[in-house]
This record gives C-alpha cells, sequence and structure tokens, in this order.
C-alpha cells in the first residue's frame, strides 16, 4: 500500500511541475514538429529527470537518516511551496498563455541537439529547486522502502511527457497553441498540488514524520 501510494504521489508532483511553458518543452516540441532528432532528445529529457530526482531523494535521503525532525520541517516546507504553486497554477488559468515552437532555422546536428537540450535542462535554476530539492525532499520522507516507488512514479510522469511532447508534436502543437487548453491543465495542475499539499501537510502533524 505505501509503495503504490509513493508511486502515485512520485506521478503526480512529477506531472504538475512539468507540465508548464517553457524554454525546454518549447525545444523538445520545435524538435518534434521538425522530426529532428526526436528520440534522443526525449531520452536525454526522461533519463536527466530521473537521474536528478533519484539524485535528490537519495541523498536528502542519506542527510535526513539521524533528523526525522528535519523531515517534519521539509514536509511542511513542501506543503507551503505545493500550495503556492498550486494557488499560481489557478491564477495562471485565469490568464492562459500558449506554447508555440519557433520551427524556423537550419538544421541541428543531433550534437548541437543534444547541447542545446542539456543547456536547457541544467542551466534552468529552477530544475534544482523543484526537481533536485522539492521533489527529493518530498521523496526523501516516504515511508521507509517505497522511496523507489516513488522516483519510479516521478520518473514514469516525466517520460510519458517529454515522449508525447516530442512523438506526438504535430498532434499536440494546435492544441497547445490554443490558451483554452492551458487553462485545462493548469487548472488540474492546480487542484493536483494543492491535495498534495493537504496530504504533506497530514504527514508533518500524524506523528509519523
Amino acid at each position: 500500500m505505501a509503495a503504490s501510494s509513493s508511486f502515485l504521489t512520485g506521478f503526480a508532483l512529477s506531472a504538475g511541475l512539468i507540465i508548464a511553458i517553457g524554454s525546454q518543452n518549447a525545444f523538445v516540441l520545435r524538435q518534434g514538429l521538425r522530426r529532428e532528432h526526436v528520440g534522443a532528445v526525449v531520452l536525454f529529457c526522461a533519463c536527466a529527470d530521473l537521474v536528478l530526482i533519484a539524485a535528490g531523494v537519495a541523498g536528502l535521503g542519506v542527510a535526513l537518516k539521524g533528523l526525522p525532525g528535519l523531515v517534519t520541517l521539509l514536509a511542511l516546507g513542501g506543503a507551503v511551496f505545493l500550495g503556492w504553486y498550486g494557488l499560481a497554477a489557478l491564477q495562471r488559468a485565469a490568464r492562459p498563455e500558449r506554447l508555440v515552437a519557433d520551427q524556423g532555422g537550419a538544421a541541428r546536428s543531433l550534437g548541437a541537439a543534444l547541447a542545446q537540450v542539456a543547456a536547457f535542462t541544467f542551466l534552468n535554476p529552477h530544475v534544482y529547486l523543484d526537481t533536485v530539492l522539492l521533489v527529493g525532499s518530498i521523496g526523501a520522507a516516504q515511508p521507509a522502502g517505497a522511496q523507489g516507488s516513488f522516483v519510479a512514479g516521478a520518473g514514469l510522469a516525466s517520460a510519458a511527457w517529454f515522449t508525447a511532447l516530442g512523438f506526438g508534436a504535430r498532434l499536440l502543437a494546435p492544441l497547445f497553441a490554443r490558451p483554452a487548453a492551458w487553462r485545462v491543465l493548469d487548472l488540474v495542475v492546480g487542484a493536483t498540488m494543492i491535495l498534495l499539499a493537504f496530504g504533506l501537510l497530514e504527514y508533518a502533524f500524524d506523528g509519523r514524520a
């Protein structure tokens, strides 16, 4: 039961954080529309997320082993962040934007495409705040033996999103160019994040953290 719950928590958390208008998503969409190195770019993004998530969970898990009180503080901090993130998503839903990929320019080599997506991934400070610190702290706070399930769920959500975005680009591009689609996504993300925040609050105050 704990493993399946942690898997779903990881999946929902990762999905909520990764589905957003940003340079990395726009680049993956562009590569999909141009059908250039799509598999390599999708694989890089999914593997990078998995490594960062696993590193965050493992590193923070080791650091928190002898500090149970810090787990409670991280759970509370995570709840505050997720609540803020959820409210921000609901505010975005009131003023939706759209994701449009730039399809211009010359074709890129595989090396150039991977270098660019690596820059979008690792030079973005939010990846370390969201993927490593936030996801890592929540994953490390999962019940003993369930951290692996959390990482698997979070990694699967990331892989599924990038696969859909890259290989389904020609079908998804018209949808993501419509603000109404992002309104629906942000409403779902906002509700999910707020529910996760309440779950963390319950975890922090029920005496197990």
